[in-house]
C-alpha cells in the first residue's frame, strides 16, 4: 500500500468523531462535546505516537473543557435567562490576551525542551485552540475567528507531518468554520452597551 494511503486508526477514528463534532457546534448543538471528548482522545494517541507533545497535551485540556462546556450549555438550555450567542468583551480580551502571550513562550520553551518536532507552531496553536475552546463554551462567536487561525496552522502542520488526513480534516473544519461564523451571527443577542469587542 502506498505510504500516502497508510492511515492511522486513531486519526481515522479522530477524523470522522471531529467532523460530526464541528457539525454540531455548527448547530449549537450541545452533542459536540462528547462527540468533541472522543475525537480528542483518539487524537491524542496520535499526536504522541507523532511527537508533537504540544498538540497531545492540548487534547487532555480539551478532554477537560469538553467537560465544562458541556456544563456550560446544558446550564444555558435549563436557564432560559442566560444569553444565547455573543460578543466577547473588552475586559475579557484583554484577560485572554494576558494568558495567552505567557502561554503560548512557556509552551515554546517546554516543546524545545522536550524536543518537540515544530515547537513554535505547536505551542501557537495549543495556545490559539484553549482560547477558540473556551469562546466556544461561553457562546461567543469569536471563537469562529479564532478556530479559523487554528485550522490554517494545522493544515500546514498536518502536511509537513505528513498527516494527510488530518490536514484534510483541517481544511473542512476550515469550511465549516466560515458557515458557523455566519450562522451563529444571525442567532446573536443584540448588544448596545459599548462593552463589547
Amino acid at each position: 500500500m502506498p505510504e500516502l494511503m497508510r492511515l492511522s486508526p486513531w486519526e481515522m477514528a479522530g477524523f470522522l468523531t471531529g467532523l460530526a463534532c464541528v457539525w454540531f457546534v455548527v448547530k449549537q448543538r450541545i452533542w459536540n462535546f462528547p462527540l468533541g471528548i472522543v475525537s480528542c482522545g483518539c487524537f491524542f494517541i496520535l499526536f504522541m505516537q507523532q511527537k508533537l507533545f504540544g498538540e497531545a497535551t492540548l487534547q487532555v485540556l480539551f478532554i477537560a473543557l469538553g467537560f465544562h462546556g458541556w456544563a456550560q450549555w446544558l446550564q444555558r438550555r435549563q436557564n432560559a435567562a442566560m444569553p444565547g450567542v455573543t460578543s466577547v468583551t473588552r475586559m475579557e480580551t484583554g484577560l485572554i490576551l494576558l494568558a495567552f502571550l505567557p502561554t503560548t513562550v512557556i509552551l515554546w520553551w517546554i516543546l524545545i525542551t522536550l524536543s518537540g518536532s515544530a515547537p513554535l507552531i505547536d505551542a501557537l496553536v495549543t495556545a490559539l485552540s484553549l482560547v477558540a475552546q473556551w469562546l466556544l463554551n461561553r457562546k461567543h462567536i469569536e471563537n469562529w475567528l479564532v478556530w479559523i487561525v487554528v485550522d490554517m496552522l494545522t493544515i500546514g502542520l498536518g502536511i509537513s507531518r505528513q498527516m494527510y488526513l488530518l490536514a484534510t480534516l483541517y481544511m473542512i473544519f476550515l469550511g465549516m468554520c466560515m458557515v458557523g461564523w455566519y450562522q451563529w451571527r444571525h442567532t446573536m443577542i443584540p448588544q448596545s452597551d459599548g462593552d463589547h469587542v
